[in-house]
């Protein structure tokens, strides 16, 4: 399997890097605890909703990340 260090087609390890420290900061303790209310969102608890819609998010990302194409001195291949 060929990634983007060895010339493949695979994401940039740098914004693979970005994406995994946005996630970990977007799903860390302190800031989770914003969500821990006692509100819904459609009869939703709203820690719940937003932990599905930070990972739906995180995901979203990553697909959009993965299936841009790659970029070599500034044209596309």
């Amino acid at each position: 399997m060929r990634g983007a260090r060895d010339g493949g087609g695979g994401p940039p390890a740098d914004r693979l890097l970005a994406l995994f420290a946005a996630a970990l900061v977007a799903l860390n303790f302190p800031l989770l605890l914003v969500w821990d209310r006692d509100a819904t969102l459609f009869g939703l608890p709203l820690l719940g909703v937003a932990l599905f819609v930070i990972w739906a998010a995180l995901i979203a990302v990553l697909a959009w990340i993965s299936e841009r194409p790659g970029r070599r001195n500034g044209r596309r291949p």
